[in-house]
């Protein structure tokens, strides 16, 4: 039996590391850290968050480089820093390779250092942002690659997380307060010690 007590152990600790670990993973920005988070365009100096979203389809998960369907989507841009928020910004999306021009905000400034806008995405493909600052007379351009009703939104990691936390959480508060239920799974422990 000290197998079994070993391996009661080890599914406490899943438990507690699965609970505690995996939500805060999820609920970070898209898992990634600060430095490698795609969403985020250095522009000059300067550093512009861009993400979008599909509420109507996928609640509020953000999307950067792809956005999984077509229809209308919410863009949004987040400047980080205030200088931004003096100077004047430019923002473009075109559909590629043909360049054809989908969404124009002319340049202007945003004092509360976000910029967002909806648009209705009608044709798959490959898309570009621009973010144009122009400041002094001069202008500094960066650009995005976006990919467009690619299909594959399916469910948020974060969600699967969220939801594989809970049925392991709920499996060991039921293993602990249902001597049934605990009996079965002791059981099924010990024929496999002994297998």
């Amino acid at each position: 039996m000290p197998n079994l007590k070993k391996m009661k152990n080890g599914l406490v600790a899943l438990g507690l590391l699965a609970s505690c670990v995996l939500p805060m993973a999820a609920w970070a920005h898209g898992g990634a850290s600060v430095d490698t988070d795609q969403c985020r365009v250095q522009i000059g100096p300067h550093l512009v968050h861009f993400t979008a979203y599909q509420p109507q389809l996928t609640g509020t998960t953000e999307y950067c480089n792809s956005i999984p369907e077509l229809g209308q989507s919410t863009i949004v841009f987040d400047y980080e820093g205030k200088a931004l928020r003096n100077m004047t910004v430019e923002f473009e999306i075109t559909k590629e390779p043909e360049g054809t021009r989908v969404f124009y905000a002319p340049p202007s400034t945003h004092s509360n250092g976000t910029f967002n806008s909806n648009i209705n995405f009608t044709e798959a493909g490959k898309y570009r942002v621009h973010i144009t600052l122009v400041n002094e007379g001069q202008k500094v351009d960066e650009h995005i690659a976006l990919n467009v009703g690619s299909g594959q939104s399916g469910v948020p990691t974060s969600t699967i997380v969220v939801v594989l936390t809970l049925l392991v959480a709920g499996g060991y508060i039921t293993y602990l307060s249902n001597a049934k239920f605990k009996g079965v799974v002791d059981n099924l422990l010990s024929k496999k010690n002994e297998a």
